[in-house]
């Protein structure tokens, strides 16, 4: 595994249902070459596991904050992962 490759779960607040905010963190992740996942919670919340070079992560994570259009992110909170049995690609899971 590079050194450089890490993995995150994130877990992203606000108005973040609704609002497609799923489907665009799954285009934008690939657009970077990452992986994982992303899906919704019962709090209304969206959580995401994401992998892949560090400084990929590092722009998926600013882009998250941002969200897509019609979404207003309150918070991004994320936590370090074991990248080591990660998906080989970037689904919806839920």
């Amino acid at each position: 595994m590079d050194r450089d490759y890490t993995a995150v779960l994130v877990r992203i607040t606000g108005r973040v249902q609704g609002v497609s905010f799923r489907v665009w963190t799954r285009a934008e992740a690939i657009k970077l070459g990452l992986t994982g996942w992303v899906r919704n919670e019962d709090d209304g919340s969206v959580k995401a596991l994401i992998a892949g070079p560090e400084a990929a992560v590092s722009t998926m994570l600013d882009r998250l904050r941002q969200g897509p259009p019609g979404a207003s992110v309150s918070s991004v909170v994320t936590e370090k992962a074991d990248p080591g049995e990660m998906p080989q690609t970037f689904s919806i899971t839920g």
